[in-house]
């Protein structure tokens, strides 16, 4: 079966929140949600360009630092739909800056998104989880939270904060049958990916052929979606706390390809 196939409906009569809807990766998700049977609420600063007329979708605008946000995205939620079952973390900024160019505001507004947007929708969605006594959270960090790369300071101390979260979390809620997890993607082709050559760039520039363990490929957002997905079915049910990186092999191969440095332009 091709990577992002439908294979089942195995989220039939639930509801998933996606974070980051609109594009690349999170929309990938939502419509991975959808064709195996769930309703979506799809959330992002701003609507998809064409935002398809459907029952089971429902797009809230929302950012993700804002706690007011939050509580109105879970309103939504169970206003049309009554409960809500998964929760992807997914929206998030990327640049690249070295510590010597990094501002104080730039670290704060790069762990408010990525760090503490996910911390305020593990906090809001868990009572309504908590009452259903069933819930699952996928976190979408980063092969950022797991090295060292060349002008990640801001990215990569937010994705290793999300990888603690993540653990936390899955402590914390899981006596309420609630499971959380954690997805770590390397280069993935949306337009957070930075272009080769960039300033600091480690990111892999060729395009996946498919075999899923070339550290040189780039994954497709479906690809990402497709364990997502698994991620957050019963499929995984035995599975809470746990970090399961995505790159291709890349990390794998780390130490046995050279680094591009990091150079103020």
């Amino acid at each position: 079966m091709a990577a992002g196939e439908m294979s089942s409906r195995r989220f039939e009569g639930r509801v998933a929140i996606v974070t980051g809807g609109a594009g690349g990766q999170g929309w990938a998700e939502v419509q991975r949600f959808q064709a195996e049977g769930a309703s979506v609420v799809a959330t992002d600063i701003a609507p998809p360009a064409d935002l398809p007329d459907d029952d089971r979708l429902l797009f809230v605008a929302h950012d993700v630092a804002s706690p007011a946000d939050w509580a109105a995205v879970v309103d939504a939620a169970i206003g049309r739909w009554g409960r809500i079952d998964v929760l992807v973390n997914n929206a998030g900024i990327y640049w690249q800056r070295s510590i010597a160019d990094e501002s104080a505001d730039g670290m704060r507004r790069m762990l408010d998104v990525d760090l503490v947007g996910p911390f305020l929708g593990v906090q809001a969605v868990s009572p309504v989880m908590q009452e259903q006594r069933s819930g699952a959270i996928v976190n979408i960090a980063s092969t950022a939270g797991c090295s060292g790369f060349p002008g990640h300071a801001a990215y990569g101390a937010a994705k290793w904060g999300l990888r603690g979260l993540t653990r936390t979390a899955s402590v914390e809620l899981g006596p309420f049958g609630i499971r959380v997890n954690c997805m770590l993607p390397g280069a993935v082709d949306t337009a957070m990916r930075p272009s080769p050559g960039a300033n600091g760039s480690t990111a892999a520039t060729t395009e996946a052929d498919g075999s899923g363990t070339d550290p040189s490929r780039v994954a497709s957002p479906a690809e990402m979606a497709s364990i997502v997905a698994f991620l957050a079915s019963d499929d995984a049910a035995a599975i809470t706390g746990a970090e399961l990186v995505a790159d291709g092999g890349y990390l794998v191969g780390l130490g046995h390809a050279p680094l591009v440095s990091a150079r103020s332009e």
